[in-house]
């Protein structure tokens, strides 16, 4: 009974949302409805996280007219959106079947705040006609706040009231905790009909679009459009997928099973394929209808079930009222949701900033990319520094370290010496994973062994190195083509099956010696013993 009536919130709830989204995106108000309906059915159905909506975000939204208008597509062609859509889910299906749930982690929460907080903006400039009645002639997002504010004095204070009106109604809401959850749903419905008792003038949405009594039609795609939009599917799908994680992560399930991103990733393919012969725009995890549904009482997948079903005969029942609804109360609404989601980034902005300057410089770009670019760009742009931040971050991970015996016989750890020391094994760890941007630093920090005599060096492994690079491994035969030349012998410690295979593979184990290459054992420290004990009996035979 509880999904039943949680249902029932979250599918009264997507009327709004649903056109509005729809409407910030420059499509029909009634795509905003359908995407709502098959949709949110058939990922409720096969999601790992059972209280996840699938249905229209703003960012699927503002993207997917990106994607539409970049290709040279017309927005409110059916048949290009339903090709967008099922091509979209196809994308998010093959990430699934292909177990690539970890690809989000290639979007780091720098990114991913600079680019929510842009689709932020991006939805508020997005309703500034909706709202105050002036339509901005600039294309960028940061040009449209300031080309608004510099034309106040044309404003429709008529469309300004009634948009102020709905925001009014939903913050006083806020203050009463049974209502909080539905003050969207309440503000839109209160403010409408005021409007409409009072006969106030504004623009409504049957002004944009017939809202039909009817059921998602069935839409085929137009195959023609495939080569056009295959690339930004990929990128819809990078931020369908992006947004729902967070749901993952931030919703447990209540019967306390796991979630499965990639299982996600799947379910959410299978309602785009599906969504898409039934009109539906792209979609993806809902924050916002996941946390309706939840703060509803929320108990299984059945709630989102019911959520698509009650939407579907709500629209049947009486989806033509609908059509009284003033524009500007949608861009009031739409203002609210935009300032929601910057404020609740607030903490995310905060901590990028001050954990370092390249995650902030990470944001700072991503979010000026959406701001800026083509939401397709923005997010590619986004991965790419997501990945050079991470390449950055790794490359200054590696060191190398020495172990130095003590008089209890433990180790020591300390700065490596500059120079090779003469008439002793020097112990060197090294902590990284091998990657080629850790080299150059590397070898800098590896000891100078010229004019060293009866000498030794041997060199841990232990948890590091798991997959070496190729710069890595040249860079180690060549320190020990350079130690071998003046009689140092080089052993190894620690060294990984996989890793000794590489280094077999490779043949940079010639240089080395198979001997001096000592497996790690599951007992902490015994490798470095077994290697110092080598490397002595090694530099007393040389010397």
């Amino acid at each position: 009974m509880r999904d039943v009536v949680s249902g029932f919130a979250t599918g009264l709830f997507s009327i709004p949302e649903g056109m509005a989204y729809a409407s910030i995106g420059g499509f029909a108000a009634p795509l905003g409805l359908w995407s709502g309906i098959v949709p949110t059915i058939i990922g409720s159905v096969f999601a790992r996280t059972v209280l996840m909506v699938t249905t229209l975000t703003s960012a699927i939204a503002l993207t997917s007219n990106s994607v539409l208008t970049g290709a040279g597509l017309d927005p409110g062609d059916l048949g290009a959106i339903a090709t967008l859509t099922i091509l979209t889910g196809l994308v998010m299906l093959a990430l699934g079947l292909l177990k690539l749930g970890s690809v989000m982690s290639f979007v780091s929460t720098a990114v991913m705040t600079g680019f929510t907080t842009g689709i932020a903006l991006q939805i508020i400039t997005g309703v500034i006609d909706d709202a105050t009645g002036y339509s901005p002639t600039r294309h960028d997002t940061l040009g449209k706040v300031v080309e608004a504010i510099a034309h106040i004095g044309e404003w429709d204070w008529v469309t300004v009231a009634v948009a102020g009106a709905t925001v009014a109604v939903w913050v006083g809401l806020q203050f009463v905790k049974p209502l909080k959850s539905l003050a969207t749903l309440i503000a839109l419905v209160v403010v409408t009909a005021v409007v409409a008792i009072s006969g106030i003038a504004v623009e409504l949405v049957s002004d944009i679009a017939a809202i039909p009594r009817s059921l998602p039609p069935l839409t085929l795609p137009d195959l023609t459009a495939v080569p056009a939009l295959a690339g930004g599917a990929v990128a819809i799908a990078l931020v369908a997928l992006a947004q729902a994680a967070g749901i993952s992560a931030a919703v447990a399930n209540p019967d306390g099973s796991r979630s499965d991103a990639s299982k996600d990733f799947t379910a959410q393919g299978l309602a785009n394929v599906a969504g898409g012969f039934f009109s539906a725009l792209p979609t993806g995890g809902s924050l916002s209808r996941t946390g309706v549904a939840t703060s509803t009482g929320a108990q299984t997948r059945w709630s989102g079930i019911f959520a698509g079903a009650w939407l579907a005969i709500i629209v049947l029942a009486i989806g033509p009222l609908a059509g009284i609804i003033p524009m500007a109360v949608i861009g009031g609404l739409m203002l609210v949701i935009g300032g929601e989601l910057i404020v609740g980034r607030t903490k995310d902005i905060v901590l990028v900033a001050r954990t370092s300057w390249l995650s902030l410089a990470a944001m700072a770009g991503t979010f000026l990319a959406t701001t800026a670019l083509p939401l397709q760009q923005a997010i590619f742009l986004g991965a790419g520094l997501s990945i050079l931040l991470t390449a950055v971050s790794v490359s200054r991970t590696g060191r190398v370290v020495e172990l130095r015996r003590d008089d209890a016989g433990g180790w020591l750890l300390q700065d490596p010496p500059a120079r090779l020391e003469s008439g002793r094994t020097t112990v060197l760890h090294y902590s990284g994973v091998g990657f080629f941007a850790e080299v150059n630093r590397l070898e800098q920090e590896w000891p100078d062994p010229a004019g060293a005599t009866d000498a030794a060096i041997v060199l841990s492994l232990r948890a590091s190195a798991g997959v070496p690079s190729a710069t890595f491994l040249k860079a180690l035969d060549r320190q020990a083509a350079r130690l071998g030349e003046r009689g140092i012998p080089l052993v190894l410690a620690g060294v990984r099956p996989a890793t000794r295979d590489l280094l077999v593979r490779t043949h940079a184990i010639g240089a080395i010696g198979a001997d001096n290459v000592i497996a790690e054992t599951p007992q902490l420290m015994e490798s470095l013993t077994l290697a110092y004990e080598r490397a002595e009996s090694l530099r007393v035979r040389e010397g």
